[in-house]
Formats: structure tokens, C-alpha cells, sequence
């Protein structure tokens, strides 16, 4: 029997949350999307979770969607379907108390919109972050239009979007979107510490500190998605869309019609 496509244990009062299909980047297939829907419930089940680390196995924290997976869930409409595929990662946005991603390496894309749903990032300064939806003829997804600006401003998340470059941990921590940038070895580690210093806290008190500094983070971060999942469901039926992805998995440069 294969292992789970994401694991959780708990360390204390600290649930640590682990996608683990490392040989295929932790991308984003079915598999670990319903994985990690799953222990997500589990988390929320859980008695005496005060905080929860959010990490991943292997050289990547999550590459994004899998695009030979069929990734794109079955709904009503393309949209429904493009925003069903974001949907396990968004619910993030709904554990109420603190995650504190533990960005183990390169967070791209869908994987880069999970990273932001996190309270706190603590990253790793080699590795690289960013949405590359430009790249492959994409809108992007996953509500990152609406949570990265509010991290490094509209102007510096205009330039990350439509560029689609990916920049590395120490700039990433200069930009604001780690809060730490660390050699790889110290980022768990770190990430944990953290978990563990805010568990010691009054759990209400932090509790209810995250619901107002969350307050209507959720629903707007869901309607933001909601709105990408129709630009995304057009820009994926493009040519260029379909000239990027080929491109991606052949490694190479795409060539954009415009069409």
C-alpha cells in the first residue's frame, strides 16, 4: 500500500501537515487535492490544535498543477471546475488558528497560492517562489490576484504577475513575502519553533486575534477565486495556453500568438 499523498501528526498542540509525493513536486493531482481536503478535516477535528505547520517533502513545497493529471475537477461549467480545483487549498483559509508554512523549496503557481494562505511563511533562501500563469498563457487562480497585493503592495505584485518570474527566497523576504528566508536545513525547524512559542499563548486570545486579523479574509479571498475561475477557464481553451503548457512539460520556450 503507497503512503498517503499527505500526511498529518501532531506534536504537542502542533499539527504538522505534510504533502508528501515529493517525485512528482507535490503538484497539485486529484490524489493530493482529496488527501489534503482530508486532513484538513482531521486538523479541525482534532482536540487541542493551537497552531499547525504546513510543509512538504523533497526539494519542492508545491509546484502547482499537474497538467498530465487531469487536474481540473469535474463541475457545471469550466469555471466551476477551475474553481473546484483550488477549493482544498483555499480551505487553509478556514482553520482557525495560526498555519505557519514551512516552505521546504520552490512554491509555484497554485502551490505559491497555497504558500499565501498560510499566516506565516518561513522559506528557504535557494529555493523560488512565484505565479508563472503568464508564462504558459494562463490567468492566474487560487485567489493570488487578491492575496498578494495585500503582502507586497499593487505594484510589486503587478510586476510578479505579469512578468511570471519567479524570484528566490532571500528577495522574497526582502519583498515581504517570507517572513524568514534560512539555508534548508533550518526551515522546519524554525517553522516549528514558531508553531510551538504560539501555542504556548493563551489559545483564545490567539484564536480570536487570527479571526480579526482574518476578518473577512476567507469570503473575499473566495469571491477573488470565484472571479479568476472564469478568466481561467477562457485563457485555458487559448492556443497560447495550450502552446505554454506543451512547453512546460517539454522544457522549452513558448512561442505566443496571441490567439
Amino acid at each position: 500500500m503507497t503512503s498517503p499523498a499527505v500526511s498529518m501528526h501532531l506534536d504537542g498542540h502542533v499539527a504538522v501537515v505534510t504533502l508528501d509525493r515529493p517525485d512528482n513536486r507535490n503538484s497539485m493531482t486529484p490524489e493530493l487535492l482529496d488527501a489534503f481536503e482530508h486532513v484538513l478535516g482531521s486538523v479541525r477535528a482534532a482536540p487541542g490544535v493551537r497552531a499547525v505547520v504546513l510543509t512538504g517533502r523533497g526539494p519542492c513545497f508545491s509546484a502547482g498543477a499537474d497538467f498530465r493529471a487531469g487536474v481540473q475537477r469535474e463541475a457545471t461549467s469550466p469555471s466551476a471546475a477551475s474553481f473546484a480545483m483550488y477549493r482544498p487549498f483555499l480551505s487553509v483559509l478556514d482553520l482557525p488558528v495560526p498555519v505557519v508554512g514551512a516552505l521546504n523549496g520552490h512554491a509555484v503557481g497554485g502551490g505559491f497560492g497555497l504558500a499565501l494562505t498560510c499566516d506565516v511563511r518561513i522559506g528557504r533562501e535557494d529555493a523560488r517562489y512565484g505565479a508563472n500563469f503568464a508564462k504558459i498563457g494562463l490567468h492566474p487562480g487560487m485567489a493570488i490576484t487578491f492575496m498578494l497585493p495585500r503582502l507586497v503592495g499593487p505594484a510589486r505584485a503587478a510586476e510578479l504577475l505579469y512578468t511570471g518570474e519567479l524570484v528566490d527566497g532571500r528577495r522574497a523576504e526582502a519583498m515581504g513575502l517570507l517572513n524568514r528566508a534560512l539555508p534548508e536545513a533550518e526551515v522546519l525547524p524554525a517553522a516549528m519553533a514558531m508553531a510551538h512559542t504560539i501555542a504556548a499563548n493563551a489559545p483564545l486570545a490567539v484564536r480570536s486575534t487570527k479571526a480579526a486579523l482574518a476578518a473577512a479574509l476567507a469570503h473575499e479571498a473566495r469571491s477573488a477565486a470565484r472571479i479568476e475561475a472564469f478568466a481561467q477557464a477562457e485563457s485555458l481553451v487559448t492556443d497560447d495556453a495550450r502552446e505554454g503548457m506543451a512547453a512546460l512539460l517539454e522544457k522549452r520556450a513558448p512561442t505566443f500568438r496571441g490567439r
